[in-house]
């Protein structure tokens, strides 16, 4: 029976790479075909770090069962290490696929630290006081980052905190040729944008894999043990602390790979763009996708994401209606009778 759950289990993470990778192809051949509009393609990048972000949060709040609002910080983290580590080595590594690439794994390395450190006093906490610190954290992470100045020129980074608010970009005193890169509440100005639709289809398998495999082995089992019977986990020895550590880490450090792919899309962005409503709106893709359900993440945040796109049509009514959609969509994944009458449908076609 176990065997058999194995090879399901398999099947299905399977079928999720055949369905991701079927969406990217039919996607790109729209594209290379000119059917999609601009403002279609746009969404493009944006909904696969939305994606990735979210598969992240499924992590922390579904399989280690944590709630945490502070998924838009370590996003943000990613975004403004990305930007800078992409335009410090503009000349260095003209190579722009090669240059996304560091930036993706150095803003991921930036956000699990922070997420190391942010979750040495969280993860003692529980319930609503964890909501509450990751919210502090994604609050001030966006603050420090309006007040932060950089700029790079021959001799390097310059770094200014702009805790007063009188400093501006002539404070670095860059040398000839040097360039201002993050401008405090001004965020990144002039970014060179190396984003790209391939970039973010390989980031979304990256992630699910790095999930996927996580819940299969050893550790990601002990943090689901964890999730489901705190004391049952602690009296079969199994250190509570620092297998929370781990999934929220790793968690962390997804996140702000997502960031990293979401702030080189954008010519311009400011640290506001990740705040409180950022890491509601995925906290929303995750639970209309259901918690732990790595499938329905995807699709939730796909869909949610587009909508509103879509609705434009309904003018200055579009987000009433969106809001009206995730409302009806609340209360039917959470019907039982509307469950079983579509489980119904589905056996009498079967």
């Amino acid at each position: 029976m176990k065997g058999r759950n194995n090879i399901i289990s398999r099947q299905k993470d399977n079928l999720t790479y055949v369905a991701v990778t079927a969406a990217f192809v039919i996607l790109m051949i729209l594209q290379n075909g000119g059917i999609l509009k601009r403002a279609h393609t746009a969404l493009l990048v944006p909904v696969c770090a939305y994606i990735a972000a979210a598969l992240a949060l499924n992590l922390c709040v579904g399989i280690l069962g944590e709630l945490s609002l502070g998924h838009a910080g370590f996003m943000s983290i990613g975004a403004f290490t990305g930007i800078v580590v992409s335009e410090s080595l503009i000349n260095a590594v003209p190579n722009t696929a090669l240059r996304l690439l560091i930036a993706v794994v150095i803003g991921a390395v930036f956000a699990s630290f922070f997420g190391f450190l942010i979750g040495i006093p969280v993860l003692r906490l529980k319930g609503d006081y964890l909501a509450i610190v990751t919210l502090a954290f994604g609050e001030i992470i966006k603050d420090l980052i309006t007040c932060l100045i950089v700029g790079v020129d021959k001799n390097g980074l310059h770094i200014v905190f702009n805790a007063s608010g009188a400093k501006t970009a002539a404070d670095l005193h860059l040398a000839e040729g040097g360039k201002a890169i993050i401008q405090g509440a001004q965020g990144a100005v002039g970014t060179t944008t190396i984003s790209s639709f391939t970039a973010g289809f390989i980031l979304i398998l990256v992630v699910l894999f790095v999930v996927q495999h996580f819940v299969k082995s050893c550790t990601g089992r002990a943090v689901m043990a964890i999730r489901d019977n705190r004391i049952a986990a602690e009296s079969c020895g199994l250190n509570v602390t620092t297998y929370k550590m781990i999934a929220f880490v790793i968690s962390a450090g997804l996140a702000g790979a997502a960031g990293v792919l979401y702030g080189l899309n954008y010519s311009s962005i400011v640290a506001t763009k990740f705040n409180f409503n950022t890491s509601i709106l995925i906290l929303v893709y995750v639970v209309l996708g259901g918690l732990g359900n790595i499938q329905g993440t995807i699709i939730a945040a796909t869909i949610l994401y587009v909508l509103p796109e879509l609705l434009r049509a309904f003018s200055d009514y579009r987000m009433l209606v969106y809001a009206i959609v995730l409302i009806l969509v609340m209360i039917i994944t959470n019907n039982k009778k509307v469950i079983l009458f579509l489980t119904g449908l589905g056996k009498k076609k079967d």
